[in-house]
């Protein structure tokens, strides 16, 4: 699936560049972020939104005909969302939003708290591993 280009150099930006229904699901994934994990870095990278705690956490990316929000340790989320696809490297995993697709702000807010929690969790044991 061949992802928008877009002219973006920031967040504010790739949202604003985008339109519709996928304007509006971004947006409201964004807003679950920055409410569920405020300590999460937002940047735009890869062409798209990734949130950062001592590397990606999680990633809202717009395509043609779908959204998709993905978790680097995505496979280890699935009991709160089993429509997670694993893929790609790590434990990532995406779900798949087009327009219509059923998905409560609970279970956003539920799937960002805990990919943040598991992103510090990584995070201390590897400054542990680092230390010893």
């Amino acid at each position: 699936m061949k992802m928008f280009l877009t002219p973006a150099t920031d967040p504010d930006e790739y949202i604003a560049c985008l339109s519709g229904w996928q304007q509006r699901c971004a947006q409201a994934l964004r807003g679950v972020v920055r409410h569920a994990a405020p300590e999460l870095e937002e940047r735009l990278k890869w062409g798209h939104l990734v949130y950062f705690a001592d590397g990606p956490v999680l990633l809202i990316r717009a395509e043609p005909s779908r959204v998709l929000f993905g978790f680097w340790q995505g496979q280890r989320l699935r009991h709160i969302e089993p429509r997670l696809r694993p893929g790609g490297k790590y434990q990532m995993a995406t779900l798949e939003l087009e327009e219509g697709t059923p998905f409560l702000q609970e279970t956003a807010i539920r799937l960002v708290s805990e990919a943040a929690q598991l992103s510090r969790a990584a995070g201390r044991s590897t400054n542990v591993q680092r230390q010893a």
